[in-house]
Formats: C-alpha cells, sequence, structure tokens
C-alpha cells in the first residue's frame, strides 16, 4: 500500500501546507526517512537529486519545534548559499499555517549585520553554510546548545569542499542534539566517517536510481565543430520552443563568454558563477524562477541547489569532468513526475569520449541527434566502428 502524509502521523498544519503545495504522496525518500525523524532517530540516506530530500527532514523538523521556545531547535548545514536559501524558502512554504515559527538562513557572501537581526527575531530553524554559521558561532550572535536536530543535506559535497573542520564542530556544539541526519547523493569516506564519529544506531536508507523517482529524461547528443557550438546551441533553443532552459559550462570564463554571445544575438538570457556578486546571483536566479528569465547558464558550483520544478530543457555546453556532475545537471529537469530533455553538445573527440563514459558508468541511453538549419531533428546514423585489419607478415 502507497503511504500517504496522512499515514505519516503529520499534522493539520502541515498536511494543510502540503495540500496546498500540491503534494499529493510523498516520494520514497519522504515515506521512508519521515517516521524515523519523528521518532528522533539517526538517519543517514543516500538519494539522487531531484528525490525530495528537503521535505524528508523540513516536515519532521518543523512537526518537532515548540513554537513557543525562542531557542535554535533545527540547524540544517548545506554546502551553498544557493542551496541554504532554497532549503529556506521550502520551510517557509511548509510553515503558511504554523503561528510563531520562524526561520533564519545565514550565508557568505553577504552583509552579516542583516543576518544578526535575523537571529535577534529567535528563529527555531536556522540553515546555514558551515563556514557564516562559525562566524556567528564565534561573535557568540547564535547559540546552539539547545539543538535538537542537526542535518547536513549534500553532506558529500559539503564535506569534499574542506568544511570537514567547522562540520565536526559544529556537531559537537550542538551537544543536547537527539539526532543527526546526513543525506548524501554518494557516501564519501568522509560522510562515512561523520556518520561513525556522531550517529548512533543510525537508520540506513538508500533510495536507488532505478526506482520511479528516477526522472523521466530524454537524453540526446549533437555533434558539430568547436567553431559552431554556440550558434549550434542557440539554433536547439529557438527552434524547439523550450521555454525555461538550463544550459551548463565546466568553467566561469565559458559561462560568461556563452552568455556574452546569446545576449549579443538577442536571446533573453543571464548567467550565475563564481565571479558575480551575491546579490547579483540572487537576482537572476529570483528572476529564473518566476518565469521572467528563459534561459539560464551556470557552472556546476553555482548552480549547487537551483531547484525550479519546471526546467524544459537541460544542455551540457561542455561535457562535464565528473559523472556526478553529469547526473546532478540532468536531475534539473523531468522533476515532480514531468518528462524532461537533456542535450550534450559535442564538439570533439574528448568530450565524444566522456560522453560514453558517462553513457557506460551511469546505464543511461543518450541518442546522438541531428539538427537541420530549419530546427528539424533527425537521428544520426552512427556507423559502427571498423574493425582492425589483421596483418599477416
Amino acid at each position: 500500500m502507497e503511504a500517504t502524509f496522512e499515514s505519516l502521523g503529520l499534522s493539520q498544519a502541515m498536511l494543510k501546507a502540503l495540500e496546498r503545495k500540491g503534494y499529493g504522496y510523498p516520494t520514497t525518500i519522504q515515506a521512508e526517512a519521515i517516521p524515523h525523524f519523528m521518532q528522533w532517530k539517526d538517519v543517514i540516506a543516500k538519494a539522487p537529486t531531484g528525490t525530495g530530500k528537503t521535505f524528508a527532514f523540513g516536515i519532521p523538523m518543523i512537526e518537532h519545534i515548540d513554537p513557543a521556545d525562542e531557542t535554535v531547535q533545527g540547524l540544517i548545514l548545506a554546502p551553498t548559499r544557493e542551496l541554504a536559501i532554497q532549503i529556506g524558502d521550502e520551510l517557509r512554504g511548509l510553515l503558511t499555517y504554523y503561528q510563531g515559527i520562524r526561520v533564519a538562513v545565514l550565508y557568505g557572501g553577504a552583509g552579516i549585520g542583516g543576518q544578526i537581526k535575523q537571529l535577534e527575531r529567535k528563529p527555531q530553524i536556522v540553515v546555514a553554510t558551515p563556514g557564516r554559521l562559525m562566524d556567528h558561532y564565534n561573535r557568540k550572535t547564535i547559540r546552539l546548545d539547545k539543538v535538537q536536530t542537526v542535518v547536513l543535506d549534500e553532506a558529500d559535497r559539503m564535506l569534499d569542499m574542506g568544511f570537514f573542520k567547522d562540520v565536526t564542530r559544529i556537531i559537537e556544539k550542538a551537544k543536547n542534539r537527539r539526532n543527526l541526519g546526513l543525506f548524501s547523493a554518494t557516501i564519501s569516506q568522509e560522510v562515512m566517517t561523520v556518520s561513525w564519529m556522531y550517529q548512533r544506531d543510525e537508520v540506513e536508507i538508500t533510495v536507488e536510481p532505478k526506482q520511479e523517482d528516477r526522472p523521466d529524461i530524454d537524453q540526446f547528443s549533437l555533434s558539430c565543430t568547436p567553431l559552431e557550438k554556440s550558434e549550434t546551441s542557440l539554433r536547439l533553443i529557438r527552434t524547439q520552443g523550450y521555454e525555461r532552459v538550463m544550459i551548463f559550462c565546466n568553467t566561469k570564463h565559458m559561462c560568461q563568454r556563452l552568455c556574452d554571445d546569446f545576449q549579443r544575438a538577442g536571446l533573453d538570457c543571464d548567467c550565475i558563477h563564481g565571479d558575480i556578486r551575491q546579490s547579483q546571483r540572487e537576482k537572476t536566479m529570483q528572476r529564473y524562477r518566476e518565469g521572467k528569465l528563459p534561459v539560464l547558464i551556470a557552472t556546476d558550483v553555482a548552480s549547487r541547489g537551483i531547484d525550479v520544478d519546471d526546467v524544459d530543457c537541460v544542455i551540457n555546453y561542455d561535457i562535464p569532468e565528473e559523472n556526478e556532475y553529469y547526473v546532478h545537471r540532468i536531475g534539473r529537469t523531468g522533476r515532480a513526475k514531468r518528462k524532461g530533455i537533456a542535450w550534450s553538445v559535442v564538439s570533439n573527440f574528448p568530450e565524444k569520449a566522456r560522453l560514453d563514459d558517462i553513457c557506460k558508468f551511469c546505464h543511461f541511453t543518450i541518442t546522438p541527434m541531428i539538427l537541420g538549419a530549419d530546427g528539424s531533428l533527425t537521428e544520426e546514423v552512427v556507423k559502427p566502428a571498423p574493425q582492425p585489419r589483421r596483418r599477416f607478415r
């Protein structure tokens, strides 16, 4: 029998908020994680992006908050400011029918004064990047001794980024916590270490991408010369009628250059990467979320935590260096049970070899296509590689 949000024993306020947001049934990770969190168990969960992890820990965290208590009771750590902002937005959406529960979001690259003001309003839930949280802790603008639940979202990425020391110090400061949740796309050695050090009788949850949670994404590739790459991508966007597109580049430089090229060609687009000011990145993200910006170009790091449910199409302008990045990228489309489309533009042999490698590693089928000048798409007939002829001496 399929679990429902009612069967998970949630409050009326939460059920009303979920209904208002149009969520009928919990995803696999939500159905499995929420009951354990409700019972204050430690949880380590491996789940691909786009499977609803935020609600899996956010719902029980909100249900456990005592609104009369004005101390920080729930703490969520995220690797990037974009992801922290997005988690904060999702939690606020769930709090529509609650009274007196406040959320603060703390991240680097923004003025500390405004964040201190947020903390003065006595939030019970804090979402933060590790570095900025330690800043506040050292300034004594936040106390962690009453925190009951600590969650590390995208734990693998966070510990990869060199936050191991900060994260472990933060967990140790929350010495009265009742449970710790680790959510990760991959269980790396560092994630295992944190689990071993700080979790007790943890419940392990694995959501395989092969289940119904695996996004429904058609994957295609287009081959062209390096000089035709920009023009081919532009033609693809213009002729296929995509309304909301995300394009990924491997470097900040390429990201900016492509954005400039497209803007010169009259395309309404913008980009986010590490060299763009945080305030500008947030404005761009807001426009994209609200559907006012049809094309967003991003690097992998800047795009972490961009959660827009109805991206029509993802384009890999550069083939990613890591197989995991490819999975994260295409996971931006085909969300919320919609069908998605992912394109990879291949302009040289090393890129083709990388894409073949990704296919093998992830068990994906990527269909090579030909894009006509009029926008017509036909499947490319790939000739089998010639067999080497044996030479007899």
